[in-house]
C-alpha cells in the first residue's frame, strides 16, 4: 500500500549484532501512515526498512538470523549462555519462541534409499521413528509414535522408496512391505553381526571349561595345560548353585513333557529369556561361573600376581605399592591395596596365584576378531583353546565364513553357510539361523548391496545429544525442528 499522508512519527530501538564485541542498538525514526484503502479494516501503518526490521520486532533482521542459528545448535539455556558471550543477550524463552516459529519441515516426497530406525521420547515408555535420506545422508522426517501402521502410512503418503535399510525388528519389516510392497528391504549388518556374536558368547559360555587350556602350566612359562575334568574344579555349592540345579532340572522336565517357553515362565514365575538360557544349557553347571566364589572378580585381581611378587622381593610398603599400580592403570583405593595385604603380614613368603583362564567375553572377542587384527600373545591363547576343543573350532570356523560373506558382498552364500551349520549340530549358531530364515530376503540383500542403517545409528546419536541439551523441555515439536533443520 503507498501513501502520502503522514499520520505521526516515532522513534525504534532495534537490537543488531555486535560490533567490536559492543552491542549495538539502532535508534530508528519511523513514519506513521494513514492507509488511503476505504476497504482496509487498518487505518494506519508504519512503514518498515527492507532488509532491516520487521512488524513489532525489536531485533534486527540479521540478529534475528543469528539468534535462529544459535537457537538450531543449542538450543534454550545453552544458546542464552552463549547469546551473552556475543554482546547481543536474550532470554532462553526467546530462543526457544524463535525455533518454534520455524516453518515446521515437511517432506515433499520419499528418498530412493530410505534408512529407518527407533529413538527414544522416553526411555521404556514412549518411542519415535527416524527417516533418513541414506544418499544424502540427511533427515527426512520424524514420526511420532514407533509402529507398523504409522510407517507404512508414510510410505503411502510419500511413494518412491526402492529401498528401505533398517534394523531386524519386525515393525518396520511390516511397515515397509505394506506401505511400499515394491522396495527391497535391507536388514543392517551391524546388527547381524552383533547377534552373531550373541550367539558366540553363549557358544563359548557352554564350553567355559575348556579355557583353561590357555592357563600355562606349572613351572611351564610358554607351554599350556590340557583341559581336563580336574581344570574345571569342583562344582560349586550353596543357596545360589541348588537353586540353579532345581530350576534347570524343573524347566527340563516341563519342556519333556511339551510345554512352551511362555507356559513355563508363568508357571514358575520367571522371565521368558531366562527359561531359554535355562532351556539352552545341557547342564546346570553350565550356567554356573566355576571361579570358586561365584562372585564378581575384583578390579584388584590382575594386579595381584605383581602386588605379590614385589611383596616376595621384600616391598611391604602398602602406599607405594598402590602407587606402583595405580601408574599400571589401577583405579581403585589405596584400602583395596591394604586389605589384599593384610593376609600376608602373617607370612614370610608369599605364594603366587595360578593365573585365572580369559573370561568368556575375552574369548568370544578373539574369535570375532579377524586373525591378523590380534596381539601374538592372544592368537596363541586362541589356539590353544580351539586345538583342545572340536565345538569352538568349528564355532570359529563358521564364524569366520559368515565374516568373509559379510566383508566380500557374497550373500548369495547365505544359504550354503546356513545347511552348513544346520548341520554342524551347533545348537547356539542354528538358534542364530533360525531367526535368519524368519527374514531371509533383507538379511540376503543386507549381505550383497552396498547400503546400510549406519548412517541412521548416528542420527539417533545425534537426537540422544540433543535430548540432553534440552532436557525438560525436548517436546516433540522442539526436538523435531532441531532433528530436521540443523545442517
Amino acid at each position: 500500500m503507498v501513501s502520502r499522508q503522514v499520520h505521526s512519527r516515532y522513534q525504534r530501538r532495534l537490537a543488531d549484532t555486535a560490533v567490536a564485541g559492543q552491542e549495538v542498538v539502532i535508534l530508528l525514526r519511523v513514519r506513521r501512515f494513514f492507509c488511503p484503502g476505504t476497504g482496509c479494516a487498518k487505518k494506519t501503518f508504519a512503514e518498515q526498512v527492507p532488509g532491516l526490521t520487521m512488524r513489532y520486532g525489536r531485533q534486527s533482521t540479521g540478529l534475528r538470523e543469528v539468534l535462529r542459528a544459535i537457537a538450531l545448535a543449542l538450543g534454550g539455556r545453552a544458546g542464552a549462555r552463549l547469546t551473552c558471550r556475543l554482546a547481543a543477550e536474550v532470554n532462553r524463552m526467546t530462543l526457544i519462541r524463535l525455533l518454534r516459529g520455524l516453518p515446521d519441515p515437511a517432506a515433499d516426497g520419499s528418498p530412493r534409499v530410505l534408512g529407518v530406525d527407533e529413538f527414544a521420547l522416553r526411555r521404556g515408555h514412549s518411542y519415535g521413528t527416524l527417516l533418513v535420506d541414506v544418499e544424502s545422508r540427511r533427515p527426512v522426517d520424524i514420526l511420532p509414535e514407533r509402529s507398523a501402521s504409522s510407517f507404512a502410512a508414510w510410505l503411502a503418503a510419500h511413494p518412491g522408496a526402492e529401498v528401505i535399510c533398517r534394523d531386524r525388528s519386525g515393525c518396520y519389516a511390516d511397515g515397509g512391505a505394506r506401505g511400499a510392497p515394491d522396495a527391497i528391504q535391507v536388514a543392517d549388518r551391524w546388527h547381524l553381526w552383533h547377534n552373531l556374536g550373541e550367539a558366540a558368547e553363549r557358544a563359548v559360555a557352554r564350553h567355559r571349561g575348556c579355557l583353561s587350556a590357555a592357563v600355562p602350566a606349572a613351572g611351564s612359562a610358554g607351554s599350556a595345560r590340557p583341559a581336563g575334568p580336574a581344570s574345571a574344579g569342583p562344582p560349586r555349592s550353596g543357596r545360589v548353585p541348588d537353586r540353579t540345579r532345581q530350576r534347570h532340572a524343573a524347566i527340563h522336565q516341563l519342556l519333556a513333557s511339551g510345554r512352551s517357553v511362555r507356559a513355563i515362565s508363568l508357571e514358575l514365575g520367571l522371565a521368558r529369556n531366562t527359561v531359554r538360557r535355562f532351556a539352552r544349557a545341557a547342564s546346570p553347571e553350565e550356567l554356573l561361573v566355576n571361579d570358586g566364589t561365584g562372585r564378581r572378580p575384583s578390579i584388584l585381581a590382575e594386579f595381584e600376581p605383581y602386588l605379590i611378587q614385589r611383596w616376595n622381593d621384600g616391598c611391604t610398603d602398602a602406599a607405594l605399592l598402590w602407587r606402583e599400580i595405580r601408574d599400571r592403570g589401577y583405579a581403585g583405593g589405596s584400602s583395596h591395596v591394604r586389605a589384599c595385604l593384610a593376609p600376608l603380614r602373617t607370612t614370610t613368603i608369599a605364594a603366587v596365584r595360578p593365573p585365572a583362564p580369559p573370561k568368556v567375553r575375552e574369548v568370544t572377542s578373539w574369535v570375532m576378531t579377524r586373525p591378523r587384527n590380534l596381539a601374538p600373545g592372544d592368537q596363541a591363547r586362541l589356539a590353544v583353546i580351539l586345538s583342545s576343543c572340536p565345538e569352538l573350532s568349528a564355532l570359529s570356523e563358521h564364524i569366520r565364513a559368515f565374516a568373509r560373506i559379510m566383508t566380500e558382498r557374497r550373500g548369495r552364500e547365505l544359504e550354503t553357510w546356513m545347511a552348513a551349520v544346520t548341520a554342524s549340530g551347533q545348537p547356539d549358531l542354528r538358534s542364530f539361523v533360525t531367526g535368519l530364515r524368519r527374514d531371509q530376503d533383507a538379511v540376503t540383500a543386507g549381505l550383497t548391496v552396498p547400503w546400510s542403517s549406519g548412517v541412521v545409528e548416528g542420527h539417533v546419536n545425534r537426537i540422544k545429544m540433543l535430548k540432553r541439551q534440552m532436557y525438560g523441555r525436548a517436546n516433540p515439536d522442539l526436538l523435531r525442528r532441531r532433528v530436521l533443520l540443523t545442517d
